[in-house]
């Protein structure tokens, strides 16, 4: 009696293990954390504000704009934690992306994969590529690029030649290149010396919309922003902001400006060449590491967006002697956070 008793309960340990097992392999999402993603949207729709470090996130946060939701105030899901609460009147989902294209793409994609969201709003730090703007400025671009995605051509080759499987439709040289030699300190016959790393042609994102064929892919370099969200933008015109840090200020109080174009890509740019390429050639203004992936999820997934993104160093453009962000950082987190709180204001109302 007593081996059938060790038989059985063997065997009830071994079906309990086996379902464990089972629903780890193939139940990502648990039945509880799904219960409380359920009551969470219950409580919805939501606007997303999407942030990329936490130095640009804790003003939001420690705002009397912001009231935390007592009931939720935050769920953390898949490394990423998203606290909810109220901006304005108005449900909001706060969510930390971490820096870079990558990390930007896969927060946005999950949360609009997993809460009920009807619009998202990102905000940050950025470089300054447009000389007629200044430190402190928050700037609100109408269209986003990603310009970090390229064909680099090999040397000797130039702009009337096919790039490599451009003929397949993967590349194309609508867009422009950047011509290294073009930046070389020497010259030789008052011609800039050649350089062996040519040229990197600028490429669109394959992008794969909800609404269109699965595996069917389309192209997007430019990305607009909601076409609603940009009109209300202008009536940030006038905002007062901070203008100094500690006793250091800048020669002009700040101002909310509507752009025409902003540029993201995995690279910190402190150069002054290639920031004066990237306004030169694409009109930026900002340049960061975030926007353009945030944008391209939200073109895809068909959700309205907007980045506003606040100015707080020359871009390699200023002081030879060092980057400006290592003074003006705070400053320009906090006046996105005074544009981003203003605008969710008069975005419903």
């Amino acid at each position: 009696m007593e081996s059938h008793l060790r038989i059985f309960s063997s065997l009830c340990f071994l079906v309990l293990v086996v379902g464990i097992i089972s629903s780890r392999a193939y139940g990502e999402v648990s039945h509880g954390m799904r219960k409380k993603i359920d009551t969470i949207n219950g409580r919805g729709p939501y606007l997303g504000i999407v942030v990329p470090n936490s130095f640009e996130m804790d003003p939001l946060l420690h705002s009397p704009s912001f009231l935390a939701d007592d009931k939720f105030p935050y769920l953390d899901f898949s490394g990423r934690r998203f606290r909810f609460g109220e901006v304005g009147n108005e449900k909001v989902i706060v969510v930390m992306t971490g820096l870079s294209m990558l990390n930007a793409g896969i927060t946005t994609q999950l949360l609009l994969s997993i809460f009920a969201v009807k619009g998202i709003v990102h905000y940050g730090i950025a470089g300054n590529a447009n000389p007629h703007l200044q430190i402190g400025d928050v700037t609100i671009p109408q269209y986003w690029a990603h310009t970090g995605l390229w064909n680099w051509q090999r040397y000797g080759d130039g702009p009337s030649d096919e790039l490599a499987l451009e003929s397949g439709g993967d590349y194309t040289r609508k867009i422009g290149f950047l011509k290294f030699s073009d930046y070389s300190n020497g010259t030789e016959n008052g011609k800039p010396v050649g350089n062996f790393l040519n040229n990197v042609w600028y490429q669109p994102e394959e992008v794969f919309p909800v609404d269109g064929t699965p595996e069917v892919r389309q192209h997007a370099f430019w990305v607009p922003v909601n076409e609603h969200y940009f009109t209300v933008a202008k009536k940030l015109q006038g905002l007062k902001l901070g203008s100094c840090v500690n006793t250091t200020c800048l020669p002009r109080t700040p101002r909310v400006v509507r752009v025409e174009r902003g540029v993201s890509a995995n690279v910190f740019v402190d150069n002054s060449a290639y920031r004066s390429f990237l306004h030169t050639k694409f009109n930026a203004t900002p340049i960061d590491m975030e926007s353009a992936a945030i944008a391209l999820v939200c073109l895809q997934q068909k959700t309205p967006f907007i980045a506003i993104r606040s100015l707080s160093d020359l871009a390699g453009g200023g002081s030879a002697l060092s980057n400006e962000a290592d003074i003006f950082s705070s400053l320009a987190a906090q006046n996105a956070v005074d544009a981003v709180v203003r605008f969710i204001t008069l975005l419903f109302s």
